[in-house]
């Protein structure tokens, strides 16, 4: 019933291309403008997330973390002492709220943080046995660009981890996501982020996936390198 209503140029077959393309300039206007209230209006509705993402990393083996799109620092306090945590981020606004995180939480287990795109990292090959891209892949403008960069930067035998919403496959939540999609640049991400414009067909073949509160909004999706 609801295919009936979606239009031929979003059937099924082309749902892997989001609505509304977003460039890099579109992402900083985006995250200046949410910078100050970041933590509070997003803050709340992804904690238990992060906290589970992070308590994934906490378990595998590997000190080197590269957490990509680290934003305001909000899963920084939650890792492993053993871990050494890098974090990069597109936005200068975010970056320095997650610097003053560290500085007044004395959290040692952050090694760096730097401005940095995340689909063209400045680190050479296998720098890291994990990376973790929370909240990131329905942000940058070519999502498969950050999976074959997180890839290049992570050790073989190493763990790419994915914590993000993504649009239903079918029935009326999709239809919701789908109509959203024209607000996409004002919200500086992709309501209608469909998991194949992450993740081609032998990925998603071989990733673990993952409901996260709340109500399985979120999906954490496990990669090994």
């Amino acid at each position: 019933m609801i295919d009936a209503l979606i239009p031929r140029s979003r059937s099924r077959e082309t749902r892997a291309e989001p609505r509304v393309a977003l460039d890099s300039e579109a992402i900083l206007a985006a995250y200046r403008r949410w910078a100050g209230i970041y933590d509070a209006a997003f803050g709340l509705v992804s904690k238990v997330a992060r906290r589970r993402t992070v308590a994934l990393i906490n378990r595998l083996p590997g000190e080197r973390v590269l957490e990509v799109g680290v934003g305001t620092g909000l899963a920084l306090p939650y890792y492993a002492a053993e871990k050494r945590v890098t974090g990069i981020d597109l936005s200068a606004d975010m970056l320095a709220r997650a610097r003053r995180r560290v500085a007044a939480q004395g959290l040692a287990t952050v090694a760096a943080l730097a401005e940095m795109d995340a689909e063209a990292m400045a680190f050479p090959d296998q720098s890291f046995d994990i990376a973790v891209a929370m909240f990131v892949a329905s942000v940058v403008p070519h999502p498969r660009r950050l999976l074959g960069e997180m890839r290049r930067v992570v050790r073989p035998g190493g763990s790419l981890l994915f914590i993000n919403h993504f649009a239903a496959e079918a029935g009326p939540r999709w239809w919701i996501e789908w109509a959203l999609a024209p607000a996409s640049r004002a919200l500086g991400w992709h309501p209608d982020f469909a998991t194949d414009a992450l993740l081609p067909p032998e990925d998603r073949a071989q990733a673990v996936f993952l409901a996260a509160p709340p109500a399985g909004l979120f999906t954490l999706v496990q990669l090994a390198r």
